[in-house]
Order: C-alpha cells, then structure tokens, then sequence
C-alpha cells in the first residue's frame, strides 16, 4: 500500500527521536537487572505463610502406605476362596459336555427333531444307553410331548432341536408351558458364531423371538460356559412357578473341544447369603402371621369354597393336603381346568370344575361363598368371567371382616392382578396348607348343613348327567363317551390317566 508523501516524513521523524532518546544497556548492567531480586508486594506475605508451614511437620507415612501386600491376603472384595475346579470335562466336546449334563441332571427322556445344526450334539448322545430319545414327526409335537411328560411325572421335559424352523416351530409348546405353569428346557442349535447376523442358512433370532415365552432364554458362545448354563437352565425351570426356558448353542461351540478346568459352582448361589437368610427369615414370619388370620377367617365363615389350581399339583402331597383341609374343616371344593386331578371328583364335597366351561353349582357356589380359598389359582377370565360382578358374597364379607378372598400363590404379580385379595400368602400352596391346618377349627358337614344343603340342591337341579343321550343320525355325543370312560376307568383312577384336546 502506497502511503503519501507527508506520511513518509512523519515516520522518518519518529524514527529518528526513538533512536535519539534509547541509550544501549551494557553486559554488567543487565546482569545485575537479572540476579537482583524483585521486590512484590507480597514478598511479605509469602515469607510469613512459608514461617507457618514450617512449624508443622507432617507426620510420617504408615509403613504399610503405598506398598504390595502379601499374595496369601484377599484384597478386598475378592473371593478368600478360590473357587473349586472341576476337570472332568476336559477334552470333551461341546456334545458330549451335553450328553454328561443330561446324566448329571437325571434326564431320562429327550423329545425331539434332529438337524443339521445341533449334529454335534445328536452325535455325541446317538447310542448313549443311559436316555431314551423319542422322535416325532414335527418339533411342535417333541414341545408337547414333553409338556405331558412333565405334568405326568413332575421332571422338567428336555426338547433338542435344530436351529432355524426347528427353533420357531417349538415357540407354540413353550407358550402353552409359560401359561401352564409346566417346567420344560428347550435347547436348539443355532449357526456357527462367526455366522451370526449374517443371514447365514436356517438362521433365526431365537432368543428375540422367545423372550416373551419363556422365563429365561441364553446363548452359549463359549465351550466353557456350557455346564453352567445347562445347569441354570434346569434350576430356573424348575424353581418358584415353573416354566420353559431356552438355550441357545451354536454348532462351533458344540462341536469345539474344553481345553481347561472349570469352576463347579453356578451363577446361581447355591446356598444363600447371611444377608438373604435373615431377609428370608422376616418374610416366613409375616406369611406365618397372614395364614394365622386366615385360619381365623376360615374357623367363622359360614360358606366358604376352596377354588384349586394347578398350583396344588405342584408338589406330590399337594393334592393330600387339599383333601386334609376340605375333610378338617368341611369345605366344599372347585377346581380349574389345569387343576383337575387335585382332587376327587367323586367326594361329596366336589364341586367339579368351575369356570365357562365348567359345572353350574360350581359358579353358583362361588358367586354365593362368603370366603374363597384360591390355592394355586390366578383368577383366570374363563373363571371370573365379569370381574365386577364376580364374587359379589365375599367381597361384602371382607368388609365385615367375617369373609372375603384369601389367594395363595407363588407368583407375587399374580396377587390383585385380577382381584382384590383379602389376604394374600406368597409361596407354594401345597406347602403353606400345612401350616394353614394347625390355625383351621375341625367342623363336620353337620356344622355346615345349611350350606351343602343349598350345593346339594343346585347339583340336583343343574346336574352334569342332564343331556340327550342320543345324538343326531344316531351319532355318539362326546358327553356319553366321557362318562362311559370314567365307568370304565373308576376302579383304578389312581393309575389311569387321560389325554384330551381343549375344545
């Protein structure tokens, strides 16, 4: 940029009066410019805070600061016990890991479909003599299979499928399980890991697809990982309300080889902690207190009904039991569907199944009772059918304080999902009525004659026996087949089972 004339000689001039008025600084002078200290104005200050300091010695540090202490002590928190190792399992396939499992859980019976995904594992147990497998011609029919199987004989039943179709066509037996209550693990293949969301052949996302039809579902994407997960999944099904659970096993993972020892325990504690005994503890005296009080609700009612579930099945003396508080206290008692067998159909204090379905004096029964005793029930629609109308006798009863709805469950979400209980006990119902008989008064059904008066009634007005006999074009109904079958089946109905659809 150009400037003018008068511009350059005013900038000249300036130059000149600066070099006119600076005198150059010699070598000595600057030195001592630079050793000689400055003077602040907090020199002062500085000086009196560093007196202070100095007063105060700091004490020295503990011996055991800042130092690696001895390999023999657990640092915090850390396990003081090494965890025991099993190695029986090394040099064992993934298969064949599977096949020692089975025997380590007692597995009798393996319903299921084989393919080319779960090959390892149908290899490893192919002629194993210590289980039998059962193949049927669909894996929908190896789920169902082992449904029966399970309510029968009260083991979880174990279904082996291969990935893919075979994985999605048991989603429907593990949803009727999840409904029903029925202990069942489910293990199908999957591809191989390396192969996962790659849209690899008969792959499926198994464990999204069965979240919501299972209690637990888990995929094993390592060798080491598969007797733990065996074992959790038979713990899950089989504990609190039991259920379906799914494990997942790609074929690389069944096909590889255990190279090192793994810990025996599972994730799952084996025995619980301090802490969860005591929390334990509290919660078994405040479902003591609660089956006291109901004890004490049962001793005045004056129409009381047992309505039992499958619930009561649960354990083998579930269904004694129930007769030993229907006989003490002579109540009359329902069942559901799933809870058929729980009690004799044939004891005068049967009121036969209730619900939609079910028989007239048993509705009538409920609808009149001034105290329902649900035993392993979840008031189910087919059985409530109008939830505000439902049970209109008890719900006035609990107001009073002489009745209402006692509900004995495992699970606590089914507690007032449907209706409002009165009293509510958490736990297995076939354990918690042995400590509900000591509470119950013993009353005969001369005690309650006015109220078997009335069911006895309704049965001879609304009998099961009252149909046509004959049907159309000389056809026979399913009413006379099912009664000729318990003609038939009456002398020996502790030994006779009987498999029919739900239509």
């Amino acid at each position: 940029m150009l400037r003018s004339q008068p511009a350059r000689t005013a900038v000249r001039s300036l130059v000149k009066a600066s070099t006119r008025t600076s005198k150059p600084l010699s070598t000595t002078t600057a030195a001592k410019a630079i050793s000689a200290p400055r003077k602040t104005p907090g020199t002062t200050r500085t000086q009196a805070t560093t007196a202070a300091a100095s007063s105060q010695v700091r004490e020295p540090p503990a011996s055991t600061f800042n130092t690696t202490p001895p390999q023999n002590e657990p640092q915090p928190l850390q396990n003081a016990r090494q965890p025991e190792m099993d190695e029986s399992f090394i040099g064992m396939s993934g298969g064949e890991i599977f096949h020692e499992m089975m025997l380590r859980q007692g597995v009798k019976h393996v319903f299921g479909y084989p393919g080319g995904a779960i090959l390892p594992v149908f290899d490893a147990i192919y002629n194993s003599k210590h289980f039998e497998f059962i193949l049927p011609k669909h894996e929908q029919g190896a789920g169902h299979m082992a449904e029966g199987y399970a309510r029968a004989c009260g083991k979880p039943g174990v279904v082996l499928v291969t990935s893919g179709p075979g994985a999605t066509n048991v989603i429907t037996p593990m949803q009727d399980a999840l409904s029903d209550g029925t202990p069942m693990v489910v293990f199908c293949g999957q591809v191989a890991t390396t192969s996962i969301g790659s849209d690899a052949f008969q792959e499926a996302d198994v464990i999204g697809i069965s979240r919501s039809c299972t209690k637990w579902n888990v995929m094993v994407r390592n060798v080491a990982d598969l007797p733990r997960r065996i074992k959790e999944a038979f713990e899950i099904a089989t504990s609190g309300r039991p259920g379906p659970v799914l494990v997942d096993l790609p074929k690389d993972v069944t096909a590889s080889i255990l190279r090192k020892a793994i810990p025996m325990i599972s994730t799952i504690p084996v025995s619980p902690s301090a802490a969860s005994k005591a929390a334990a503890d509290i919660t078994s005296r405040q479902i003591q207190a609660t089956i006291k009080r109901v004890g004490d609700l049962i001793n005045i009612a004056k129409k009381p009904v047992i309505y039992a579930g499958q619930g009561i099945l649960a354990l083998p003396e579930g269904p004694k039991l129930l007769k030993e508080l229907a006989d003490k206290a002579s109540i009359p008692v329902t069942t559901t569907l799933q809870g058929l067998g729980g009690f004799d159909e044939l004891d005068e204090k049967s009121l036969h199944m209730l619900g939609m379905h079910g028989s007239a004096y048993a509705n009538m029964s409920m609808q009149e009772a001034d105290l329902i005793i649900a035993l392993g029930a979840r008031f189910d629609d087919r059985v409530t059918l109008n939830v505000p109308k439902f049970a209109p006798q008890a719900k006035l009863a609990a107001t009073e304080g002489r009745g209402g709805i006692v509900h004995f469950d495992i699970m606590p979400k089914n507690i007032n999902k449907v209706v409002q209980a009165t009293e509510a006990v958490i736990g297995d119902a076939a354990a918690n009525i042995s400590k509900l008989l000591p509470y119950v008064d013993t009353k005969t059904m001369e005690d309650r004659s006015e109220w078997f008066g009335q069911i006895n009634a309704w049965k001879k007005k609304f009998p099961l026996s009252l149909y046509e006999r004959s049907g159309e074009n000389g056809l026979i109904k399913p009413q006379t087949v099912i009664e000729e079958l318990s003609k038939l089946t009456a002398h020996r109905k502790e030994t006779t089972i009987i498999s029919t659809g739900v239509g």
